[in-house]
């Protein structure tokens, strides 16, 4: 059998992150949506996503397919329905569909004649960029529960200080020292070749992907992701960063979600609640206006490649698009579109010729190609939003 994930109506609601990668691409929890489909299925998955990222992110189509919803977050349970699906069989959850089995050629409007079932049990769905940082707490228990399976964690070294040990696992390669680790909220994952500097302190849920490096006195909240190769310092409360992506001082993000290739600059803060206390609006491309979040708590959202100088201010809920710069004194507007050059004072346009100069070299450093579907995809991002920048 063959699996496909798409990307489903979901897809509008999590740009700016969507933007630059398909649904199944982000990242929550320890691993990212496709990761955990993989997983489960025992399966190598395709796409089936935007035009423009169909080269980074190529579908193949078999003679049987069952296509799934990457807005859902797998689980033990939904796992035995989505592989016992027949032909022209569809998997609902309530009004969204979750999985349907087609054979190759066939192209569905609609449901209709499909035999629907439905799944009573739980399941996550990632619906809004909000969602990302959310549920990430339920997404790092799954996942680690999934990770360490029938596993045995690395030992953990007598100079770090412990609370509910049994809920901490450390993979092979990793790095630790004169830290504190608190599993009792939740678990914490320390992935391989992951780095844990003295002096931090860390409740969980929590997790330190491949490669990536916590510095030192770092103080982390729960529940947070810090994706592979990203380089954390300072307060973090509640926040998803992707991967490759630095906030390598001291500086607070809170209940936020960090793209990929991203860098903000020393002593970088964000409002995660307003002072009045009101609900959180953030920036909705589909409406071009304000949505409301149901929040109370909710800070910044930066699609991938944007970065920010030392000392920035973000206002709760603000939304900064793909490949923007921001620098400067003062509150930058809660809105910064994709290539913004600028700051509280004002933006301009970030030319995508220097945009490019900068991911080569950020993407080198890192032993990364900036390669041809890269300047493609940000090039049709440049030209989707150019609607939203003034100059």
């Amino acid at each position: 059998m063959n699996y496909i994930l798409f990307d489903g109506p979901s897809r509008n609601n999590l740009l700016p992150f969507t933007f630059t990668r398909p649904v199944a691409d982000i990242r929550v929890g320890i691993l990212t949506i496709r990761q955990k489909w993989e997983s489960y299925l025992e399966y190598t998955t395709t796409t089936v996503t935007e035009d423009y990222l169909a080269d980074k992110f190529p579908m193949v189509e078999m003679e049987e397919n069952i296509m799934i919803n990457a807005s859902f977050l797998p689980n033990v349970e939904v796992i035995a329905f989505v592989k016992n699906l027949s032909h022209n069989q569809a998997l609902f959850k309530g009004e969204d569909v979750i999985a349907f089995f087609i054979k190759e050629g066939e192209e569905v409007s609609d449901f209709s004649t499909f035999e629907a079932i439905e799944f009573d049990n739980d399941i996550l769905k990632i619906e809004h960029t909000w969602d990302i940082f959310s549920k990430n707490g339920e997404a790092i228990i799954d996942d680690f529960n999934l990770i360490t399976k029938d596993r045995q964690s690395e030992p953990i070294p007598a100079t770090i200080n412990t609370i509910n040990p049994e809920h901490i696992f450390i993979e092979k390669g990793a790095t630790l020292n004169f830290a504190t680790l608190n599993a009792s909220s939740g678990p914490i994952y320390i992935g391989r070749n992951a780095e844990v500097m003295e002096g931090s302190i860390v409740r969980g849920p929590f997790a330190l992907c491949n490669n990536a490096t916590l510095k030192m006195a770092s103080k982390i909240y729960g529940p947070t992701t810090i994706g592979p190769h990203s380089k954390v310092g300072g307060e973090v409360n509640n926040a998803v960063i992707f991967g490759y992506s630095n906030k390598g001082h001291d500086g607070f993000l809170g209940n936020s979600v960090i793209g990929e290739w991203c860098n903000l600059g020393a002593d970088t803060n964000n409002s995660n609640l307003k002072n009045n206390y009101a609900e959180v609006r953030l920036w909705d491309y589909n409406t071009e206006g304000f949505a409301r979040t149901g929040l109370q708590f909710c800070g910044l959202m930066m699609g991938d490649h944007s970065k920010c100088g030392i000392n920035t201010m973000f206002n709760t809920g603000t939304v900064v698009g793909v490949s923007a710069n921001i620098f400067g004194s003062g509150f930058p507007r809660n809105f910064v579109p994709s290539f913004s050059w600028g700051g509280s004072k004002g933006f301009v346009t970030y030319k995508t010729n220097k945009a490019f100069e900068v991911a080569k070299v950020v993407m080198a450093r890192r032993k990364e190609e900036f390669t041809a579907n890269d300047i493609a995809i940000l090039e049709h991002v440049f030209e989707e939003t150019k609607q939203y920048r003034r100059n």
